[in-house]
């Protein structure tokens, strides 16, 4: 089904960005699993509008409420059914939209598909989907805790042009929510808001890259060929709005270095095998190496800018739009969550995978 993702631990998210909610089912949980809506909001809040003055101000609690799956604070096996209200929508910022294409945007591409759009804010096309996909993420990254205390960050590394240094280790949660942009380097992430701020004044936007480290994978997880870790990895992660590039290891980086300089050599420490570098970025032959995973994703800039484009209409026409609404100036602080969650969703899928494989029979 084109709306759902994983094979064991399968997620389908539902609703569109102007309609009366949003949300996700999830088949698969395993039961007994404690869980409250509490610790599914803390991952939502950190996702939502409206957080600080380089995103979108439009307000949404996005308060989460169970439906099904859950009965007296566990799990039960059955479909997880999660929903959010939308409560600040305002459809007729988009009334032009009707008759007009968006530059960059899905309205064009919807269109031609299905031949009838939603065109309030782009309908299912707008990043409010990734609601479901946060709420999911949740389950999976505490799955994941209890399972083998495995870490998932994200933050941001770069925007427009400001690069931040390499992080020489795996930054805390504090550390990478200390500043709105989400970047952990102090410095850097002042001069990416300013950025940020400066693109918003103009009627414009950026775009940038936000890395992910998980560690705590151990080796075994991912398939061969088709399913390769890293190939989920970036399946999930070319699956969210405003992505154009996805990149682990060394990345193309790593294809201007000699094999005698990237080879990942192996040593024993205190009878585990490890490597000495990390250049596969913890997934070699498409199955993790029990390295830290490493990889980034690439994000252009909000499509939706406040400046006067070239476009047509739906009738072909030639004519000319300047957006309305309320848009991110640039996407990377609130996608910082919802990069975490993909990677999340995929090792949760791939560990049940992993189990059911070696754990099932006994020979």
């Amino acid at each position: 089904m084109p709306n759902s993702f994983g094979k064991l631990f399968t997620i389908t998210t539902w609703g569109e960005s102007h309609g009366p909610s949003v949300g996700v089912v999830i088949d698969g949980c395993p039961p007994r699993l404690p869980l409250t809506e509490a610790e599914i909001q803390t991952e939502l809040d950190r996702r939502r509008p409206g957080q600080s003055d380089i995103t979108t101000p439009r307000k949404e609690p996005d308060t989460v409420q169970f439906l099904a799956g859950i009965f007296e604070g566990r799990t039960t096996g059955a479909p997880l059914a999660m929903l959010v209200s939308n409560t600040d929508a305002r459809p007729e910022a988009y009334t032009e939209m009707a008759g007009k294409f968006r530059p960059s945007h899905a309205d064009y591409t919807y269109q031609a598909k299905f031949g009838h759009r939603d065109h309030r804010g782009g309908g299912r096309s707008s990043a409010r989907e990734t609601i479901g996909r946060v709420a999911a993420g949740a389950v999976a990254r505490k799955l994941l805790h209890l399972a083998g205390k495995v870490e998932v960050r994200a933050f941001v590394t770069q925007v427009h042009d400001i690069a931040a240094p390499a992080l020489p280790h795996f930054p805390s949660l504090a550390e990478v929510d200390a500043n709105a942009v989400r970047c952990p380097h102090p410095e850097s992430a002042d001069r990416m808001i300013a950025r940020i701020k400066q693109a918003r004044s103009s009627g414009d936007s950026v775009g940038g890259v936000i890395e992910c480290r998980v560690r705590g994978v151990p080796p075994g997880l991912g398939e061969p060929v088709f399913d390769r870790l890293e190939a989920d990895l970036a399946r999930a992660m070319l699956s969210l709005p405003a992505t154009k590039g996805f990149e682990i290891g060394s990345g193309f980086a790593g294809s201007r270095l000699m094999g005698s300089q990237h080879n990942d050599t192996f040593e024993n420490r205190d009878g585990v095998i490890r490597t000495t570098t990390n250049y596969s970025g913890g997934v070699q032959g498409g199955i993790s190496n029990g390295e830290e995973i490493v990889f980034r994703v690439a994000f252009k800039p909000t499509a939706t800018i406040l400046q006067p484009q070239k476009t047509v209409d739906v009738h072909g026409a030639d004519t000319e739009l300047a957006a309305r609404g309320r848009h991110d100036p640039c996407v990377l602080p609130r996608a910082v969550v919802i990069v975490e969650a993909m990677a999340a969703l995929v090792l949760v899928d791939h560990w049940l995978r992993h189990s059911a494989q070696t754990q099932t029979f006994k020979f």
